[in-house]
């Protein structure tokens, strides 16, 4: 049963829709809201209070494409939290490319490398107790009918695992549409190697699929942005390759409350990025494979050590 859980990315779209799906269980006694802007945050609390008649949200001001910013955070934490949902993501901004002070790209960070400081560090603090639970994308073993490859690398070995993070492996045009999904691949090959490490929680790299009405894609150029806007809310949910946003949000939830989705395991839709979910090692091998999964650990650390 959890009390007490943690969404980051919580004040519009999935984040705020799993918050207001959680906040509906009654054994649900507190959320944190992860938010970047208190402002936004503060809305969004008053929002859900009057949707769900309760009041049981608290803001957790977080960055999570700044280090440092969540490190700050979590030692704001009093007590340890029952369940974490690491939603917050996107395409990194207007240049996806850039550099953080660590030397990772600005789209590995604000989707995997603030997520790592922020569960790792609740975990050595005591501060997480049950679940949690990663958005993972069916990009990360690829969309074809959506234009987004399957990964493709040559040795996944720690070096070229850092590429993915430093941005050379993409060469010197960086498409953050074809670099998404290495970087949410890597990603659930992280969430699989903590598995390992931590046998008393449980782990899930959980994509919400095909969603619309979220704000994922307004990072890019203006006119692909505004395609994906048009389409994602019109033809896309008619052609079966979107679903609406409680239905993504619902799979967190799901992840977070089923005890059926295996730790240590990366679920999303069977095909496309809508309907049932599967185990995407069953189509993608690779996500299984411990080397991997260990080699991709390693390389997020580099970055942090």
């Amino acid at each position: 049963m959890l009390k007490t859980v943690l969404i980051t990315g919580a004040n519009s779209g999935l984040g705020k829709e799993a918050a207001r799906q959680l906040a509906l269980l009654n054994s649900t006694e507190k959320i944190y809201l992860g938010v970047r802007s208190l402002q936004k945050g503060e809305v969004a609390k008053q929002e859900l209070e009057q949707e769900t008649g309760r009041s049981i949200f608290e803001l957790f001001l977080a960055d999570v494409s700044n280090v440092e910013s969540v490190r700050t955070a979590v030692n704001s934490i009093t007590e340890p939290i029952d369940g974490l949902v690491m939603n917050a993501g996107g395409m990194g901004g207007s240049n996806p490319s850039q550099k953080t002070s660590e030397g990772a790209t600005q789209l590995f960070a604000v989707n995997v490398l603030g997520h790592v400081v922020l569960l790792e560090e609740l975990l050595k603090a005591g501060k997480l107790t049950q679940v949690a639970v990663y958005a993972g994308s069916e990009a990360a073993r690829g969309v074809p009918m959506m234009g987004m490859k399957r990964p493709s690398l040559n040795t996944s070995s720690v070096d070229e695992f850092t590429s993915i993070i430093d941005g050379s492996f993409f060469g010197n045009e960086f498409d953050a549409m074809q670099a998404y999904g290495p970087v949410k691949y890597m990603a659930a090959l992280w969430m699989s190697s903590l598995a390992k490490q931590y046998p008393d929680v449980r782990f899930v790299t959980m994509s919400p699929g095909g969603t619309s009405g979220t704000n994922i894609m307004e990072d890019l150029p203006p006119v692909m942005a505004f395609m994906f806007k048009a389409f994602g809310t019109t033809l896309m949910p008619l052609m079966g390759m979107m679903h609406p946003v409680d239905v993504g949000a619902k799979r967190y939830v799901d992840a977070l409350t089923d005890s059926s989705f295996e730790s240590g395991v990366f679920y999303a839709s069977k095909r496309g990025a809508t309907g049932p979910v599967v185990d995407q090692g069953t189509i993608f091998a690779d996500l299984n494979n411990p080397a991997f999964q260990s080699n991709a650990h390693q390389a997020i650390h580099q970055f942090l050590n």
